[in-house]
């Protein structure tokens, strides 16, 4: 399936557009586009709105996820707030990647960063009506109400 993207004014011309790092790789990982190609340091627990300098036109009946990278996950304190975030459709913006610094030492974000990945996904849009619900096992129980645990089997039982 082919998706549209639009360069912006601000996109770096020397980038590559979103790509997948192995042939199996579910999300197309997408690059951090600076103003002045500087790099930008984020404080502990501030968040901060990163530019790609890209637009998409993404089909009718599917989103666009964006999801942390683990490796930028695991070795600093970055992460995806809102992951993962979705890209409607019908937006035609800039896609902005909402990054915020978990850790307690300031965080750098070069220009050209891999800053986050987007998994495309279909949707289905539900319709919605009033009315009594079907009871169930679990009923309202919710947080942590069916265990914490996984039940421990015996090995050759």
């Amino acid at each position: 399936m082919l998706v549209k993207i639009k360069k912006l004014d601000n996109f770096d011309q020397a980038f590559t557009l979103p790509s997948y790092g192995s042939v199996e790789a579910a999300g197309a990982d997408i690059l951090a586009c600076l103003p002045e190609s500087k790099s930008i340091e984020l404080k502990p627990f501030e968040r901060i709105l990163i530019p790609t300098g890209l637009s998409f036109e993404i089909p009718k009946g599917y989103e666009i996820q964006v999801r942390p990278r683990s490796g930028l996950s695991l070795k600093t304190g970055l992460v995806i707030v809102n992951s993962p975030g979705t890209i409607d459709s019908d937006y035609r913006g800039e896609v902005k990647i909402i990054v915020a610094n978990f850790s307690n030492k300031t965080e750098k974000i070069d220009h050209g960063l891999k800053i986050a990945q987007l998994v495309f996904s279909p949707v289905i849009q539900m319709k919605f009506e009033s009315g009594e619900l079907s009871e169930s096992k679990r009923g309202s129980g919710g947080f942590g109400s069916t265990g914490l645990l996984g039940e421990i089997k015996e090995m050759n039982s």
